[in-house]
Parts: structure tokens; sequence; C-alpha cells
């Protein structure tokens, strides 16, 4: 019987890979690793790994796949793919896939749940209650409170994840707009939403902006001082998408200087952030008054629910064993012009 070797170096679950086992069949034997550097990996896990399926925690760089010698295809669990060293991969004639399936309405519903936060101020009157129930019961202490039904909710990003989200705040009464240069012209139409042709313009009318886009190297700093300034003063901003994608320095600047009302971010860009992140020294032990009135984060869970978990993993390994098996190629998302077909032994 043919035996594949998969190696997961950077597991996102607490159990020995049930799913995963289950999921691939009895011919598999699987290497597990809850490690974020490719240093802490045995060079023989490497060099033996018919395939990787890999999570968000650790780098797989052109160090990293050069070590690859049997690897037929790299699986993210997951959707973004930016730590991933794409052309390295492409040069050893590796596919990339991705998991683009999972987590969809879980992220969405993050997004209307950060708007709603703050236009509900549950996280304001939480803190306040704490401090004193007696004190702290006045309807008047959520100061980013206010009506959504005929405001304008702005969409970076039409794909799936915008897509879902749009669908949602429809439902709330908010008049949706999007931006997306890479949509087929149309999507708008068909998702029931207005269509702007650059990002000043969406800044501009929004009064929630929320951020659904890929990191690239067009996206990474996107929402950066100087746009910022191009938003309302009483505008929002909800990043679910990667954390690079927003200058959080320049984000909490805004803040401060009351550029903006409020942000919620998901994601980061370093997670978890250092002590001495500027995100790390407003939100610790809520010393900054930002935190929790202005200021809302969530540790990178927006993805998260015990079903999309199982997703994720159920259809990483489904997508990695159908090239291994089938040679399937399923969910790329890198151009390898020769695709390496190792002798199995």
């Amino acid at each position: 019987m043919t035996t594949f070797r998969l190696l997961t170096p950077d597991a996102q679950y607490p159990d020995d890979a049930l799913i995963e086992r289950e999921t691939a069949g009895s011919d598999v034997h699987w290497s597990i690793f809850r490690e974020r550097t490719p240093a802490a990996i045995p060079a023989e896990e490497w060099s033996r790994a018919d395939a990787l399926v890999v999570w968000h925690e650790m780098p797989v760089d052109a160090d990293v796949i050069a070590r690859l010698d049997r690897c037929q295809v790299i699986v993210r669990a997951g959707v973004g793919f930016d730590h991933i060293d794409l052309e390295a991969a492409a040069a050893r004639g590796i596919p990339v896939c991705n998991t683009p399936d999972y987590g969809t309405s879980e992220v969405a519903d993050h997004a209307i749940a950060m708007m709603l936060n703050f236009k509900r101020g549950l996280t304001s009157y939480h803190r306040e209650l704490v401090a004193s129930p007696q004190e702290g019961f006045d309807h008047a202490r959520a100061p980013l409170m206010g009506r959504l039904r005929g405001r304008t909710f702005g969409i970076v990003g039409l794909g799936r994840i915008g897509t879902a989200t749009a669908l949602r705040a429809k439902a709330f009464g908010l008049n949706v707009v999007c931006y997306d240069p890479h949509a087929s012209r149309g999507t708008e139409i068909a998702v029931g939403v207005q269509r702007v042709e650059s990002l000043e313009a969406l800044l501009k009318v929004s009064d929630v902006v929320s951020l659904h886009c890929p990191l690239t190297e067009e996206t990474r700093g996107m929402i950066n001082a100087r746009t910022l300034r191009q938003m309302k003063p009483g505008a929002v901003v909800i990043n679910t998408a990667r954390g690079a994608i927003v200058d959080v320095p320049a984000l909490l600047e805004a803040l401060r200087d009351n550029v903006i009302a409020g942000a919620g971010l998901d994601v980061l860009p370093v997670e978890p952030p250092s002590p001495d992140d500027p995100i790390s020294l407003a939100y610790a032990g809520c010393s900054d008054p930002l935190t929790g009135e202005r200021l809302l984060l969530s540790p990178h869970a927006a993805w998260s629910s015990p079903e999309s978990v199982a997703d994720a993993r159920r259809l990483a390994v489904e997508t990695a064993m159908l090239r291994l098996r089938d040679g399937t190629i399923r969910n790329l998302v890198n151009s390898p012009e020769k695709v390496l077909v190792p002798a199995t032994e």
C-alpha cells in the first residue's frame, strides 16, 4: 500500500489530528507539530513530506521550500496565504492551494458584530457597569451610539466574505457601497450594492468601512495617515482581513486626534503583538481610554467557530489528498510552470 507523508508544522487544534486522519485515510503518515519557526521542525520532516498542510503561524519562505524534496502540494488551512512564498514554490513546481470555502459566515458575522458593538455601546456599557453598577447605569455612556438604518456601509473587497458582509449590512437597513477594482463588472448588481471607482470615493461617503481584501503589495498599508483623513470624523473602520492592510500606529493616532471615531481590529501586522507594540500598550489593562470605547480588538478569531475549524481541517486535507491521489489541483493560488511529481517509494 502506498503511504503518503503529510506534515503540519503549526497545527491550530489540540487533538492528535483526528479529523485529518479520518479525512486522509489509513495510507497516510502524519507528522503534527505546533511550532512557530521552521528551525523547530526536524530537517527530515521537511524533506520526506509529500504534502504540507499549514496554518498561519509559521512562514513558509524560500528557505523552507528549498528543503522540500518530495512535496507535491502546499495547502493553506485557511484563506490568506501572504506568509507563503508563492514564487519560490512555483519555481520548484509545487502548487500552493488555499481553503476559501470555510469561515465565510463567521468572518462576516464578526465584522457586523464589531459594528454593532460600537453603535449599540456594548463594551462601553460593560466597562461603565463593571466600574459601578449604580453610576454606570446610564444609557448616555456609549460615545459611538447611533442609528444604523440609513447610514452608509463601505466594503473594500467584494469577494466571498465581502459579499456575505454586504448582505448582512443590507438587512440592517444600511446603504452598502463597495470598492473592488478586481471584481467583475456587474458583481455589485448581483449583490444589490453600489460600486464606487476609488478607495477615496468609498472612504468619503462611508460611516462604517469594513475591509475584506487580501494582503498584496497594492493593499499593504492601504489604511494609513493619508487615507484615514479621507474618512468622516464619525466613521468606524473594521479589519477582519489581514493586519498589515492597516498602519496601526497611524490608526491609533487618528483615534486620539478624533480623525475617525472608532476601530475594530481582529488582525494585526504581528500576532500576537510584542509587549512594547503600540497596540499592546493601548490595550493592556485597559490603560488607554480608547480601549473598549473606541478601540476593539479580538485575537484573529473572526474565522473561528467549532464548525469552521472542523471545515478548515477537513477541506485542507481533502485538497492535499486530491493532489496526491488523483493529481487534481483545487483552489490554486500560484502558477508553477512545471508541476513536481516525485517518484514514489
